[in-house]
């Protein structure tokens, strides 16, 4: 074969694989191109780490009943959450109060979203993470040397009515059903930090109406006006799952995701040094701390690493809704949860820092987070 040829085969090659999963899924693939096959000892297959460090148990994460956090249990529901904050990372919300329509139809939509003809869906490619709404694969296709089974959709949330005429125009309703879901996952998250300040001790829930520092009282408002970004995750059936993952061991940057999933599995996590398989339920929340609130936290509560299987048989839809502060504000450890036998543990650092360290590497695990630590 001469250089030219083969120098355009390479070519051809990869703007295969920047054209997403779902494309070499339609095109009936039958093997995992050497792209999306990971080393022996990161594979899902390798059967001295299934042995060591994998469980065959699923993972009951703990369930915080959102509606019983609004009524005369809330000091013990608290409790329960500081709990899962501290041991898990992860918890599952139930009565989150967001009808379960507003909920089926944004999984719907997603669906239908990636059902759509590969050019529709190639009109929102981009390589600009500030894109108000972005369509792509893997992790960061920009950076990974091995690519995940994993197409996405990103979707900016904030402000809504600047970023909505850039959404999707098709499926004819998704703009109205993901704006829905937006607001309504918005609000949860404004109510389920409320709660996380109270169990940080933050807020003085015996008073007869909680009292907030001017610090903590600031923060809240400005999460009224922070950042919010939706992910629609496709994973299209791999005819080799065991050779690759959807996505890889990483935790998330913001202060909460909250994580809608359909009926298929696929989301494990790191819990006592072992994955983890997290059963999904319907209509339940997987909510997660993210790196912002474990440096805002001074590491009381931790992100934890998770990642996402693939199978062979089943396409899975999942909807990841990030939120933190606004991107322009630096987030740090919160001086109340700062003493002397607590010293500072994190630097400051906002969302800024966070695109700069990914654009110009190859993101793994938690190396972000490492990477603020003071001690």
């Amino acid at each position: 074969m001469s250089p030219a040829i083969a120098v355009l085969r390479d070519e051809n090659e990869e703007s295969q694989y920047q054209n997403g999963v779902k494309r070499l899924h339609e095109n009936g693939i039958s093997k995992v191109p050497s792209k999306y096959i990971l080393p022996v000892l990161d594979r899902p297959s390798n059967t001295n780490q299934q042995q060591a460090n994998v469980s065959k148990n699923n993972l009951k994460l703990p369930i915080i009943d959102f509606q019983e956090l609004q009524g005369p249990n809330r000091p013990q529901v608290i409790q329960s959450l500081a709990n899962a904050c501290e041991q898990y990372g992860f918890f599952q919300l139930v009565n989150h109060g967001i009808p379960i329509e507003v909920v089926s139809n944004m999984i719907e939509v997603g669906t239908k979203f990636f059902d759509l003809p590969f050019e529709e869906r190639a009109k929102y490619m981009s390589s600009d993470m500030r894109a108000p709404v972005r369509y792509g694969t893997s992790f960061n296709q920009n950076k990974d040397k091995v690519f995940c089974w994993r197409d996405f959709l990103k979707l900016m949330c904030h402000p809504l009515p600047d970023v909505l005429p850039y959404w999707p125009s098709s499926p004819v309703d998704m703009r109205n059903l993901a704006a829905t879901y937006a607001k309504e996952t918005k609000h949860l998250f404004l109510m389920l930090m409320e709660a996380i300040f109270e169990s940080l001790g933050l807020v003085d829930s015996s008073a007869a109406a909680k009292k907030k520092t001017r610090e903590e009282d600031e923060v809240l408002k400005e999460f009224e006006d922070g950042s919010q970004l939706m992910v629609v995750n496709c994973y299209p059936p791999c005819p080799e799952p065991d050779l690759t993952l959807g996505m890889p061991p990483h935790s998330d940057y913001g202060f909460l995701t909250l994580l809608l999933q359909d009926e298929v599995e696929g989301l494990q996590i790191q819990f006592q040094d072992k994955w983890v398989t997290v059963e999904p339920i319907a209509n339940f929340f997987v909510v997660n701390v993210g790196d912002h609130l474990e440096i805002f936290s001074n590491g009381k509560y931790r992100s934890v690493l998770h990642r996402v299987l693939v199978n062979s048989r089943k396409d899975r839809i999942s909807v990841a809704s990030l939120h933190s502060l606004p991107f322009m504000r630096s987030v740090g450890p919160s001086p109340k949860l700062v003493d002397e036998s607590n010293p500072r543990r994190y630097k400051e650092t906002d969302f800024a820092s966070f695109l700069e360290y990914i654009s110009s590497r190859e993101p793994k695990k938690k190396n972000f987070l490492e990477s603020r630590k003071l001690t």
